[in-house]
This record gives structure tokens, sequence and C-alpha cells, in this order.
């Protein structure tokens, strides 16, 4: 079991910038792939981005260039950094650890932080 627990949303300004944390307990947090998803009111939860458990990153088109995705394994923690931010970004924001084992593929969610870009 992966207990996720995320912090750092709150209102920001239309360009402005915001740092999300997600920190994560109960298993080995450095195997596990970390994802960030997003959900905005009445639209379906999307992908934001992922870091692999080597540190490799990707993203989608509309989080490029303005969002990174890090990770610190000695705090157990994986971080959203948000820059350039705009309205359509206001969203719950979730973080998601995923790693495939021989059963299947263990797939764990936080609570989600509410992240609001006023115009």
């Amino acid at each position: 079991q992966v207990q996720l627990v995320e912090s750092g949303g709150g209102l920001v300004q239309s360009g402005g910038s915001l740092r999300l944390s997600c920190v994560a307990s109960g298993s080995i947090f450095s195997i596990f792939a970390m994802y960030w998803y997003r959900q905005a009111p009445g639209k379906q939860r999307e992908l934001v981005g992922v870091i692999t458990s080597g540190g490799s990153t990707n993203y989608v088109d509309s989080a490029k260039g303005r969002f990174t995705i890090s990770r610190d394994n000695a705090k157990n923690t994986v971080y959203l950094h948000m820059s350039s931010l705009k309205p359509e970004d206001t969203a719950v924001y979730y973080c998601n650890a995923q790693r495939t084992v021989t059963a299947g593929r263990l797939n764990y969610w936080g609570q989600g932080t509410q992240v609001t870009v006023s115009s």
C-alpha cells in the first residue's frame, strides 16, 4: 500500500507560479513512477505529466515549457512546479503512483489539491 498526500494548492493570479508537493508513505517510493493528473470542473481527469523511477520526465503538450516534475526520493516526495499559470489550469491536481508487478499494475491516488488561477 502507498498513501499519497498532496499539498501546495491555492489561489494564484494568471501568470503566477505554484509548487505542489506529494508525499508518499507505506512503500518504497523510489521504485514507483509518479504521475500528476488534474480534473477541472465538469471535465474528465487528465494527465499532466510523469516522472519515472529513473527520473525521466514527460509532459502533455499543455504543460510543456511551463510545468516541471521532480522527485526527491530521500524525502519520498514528488513535486509539480507550475509557472506562467493560466485560468484554464484551474483544477484539482492529483498525484498518482504506479508500478508494474507480477500480479498486475499497482495504482495509488492522493486526495487532490485545488489550484485556482484568477484572470
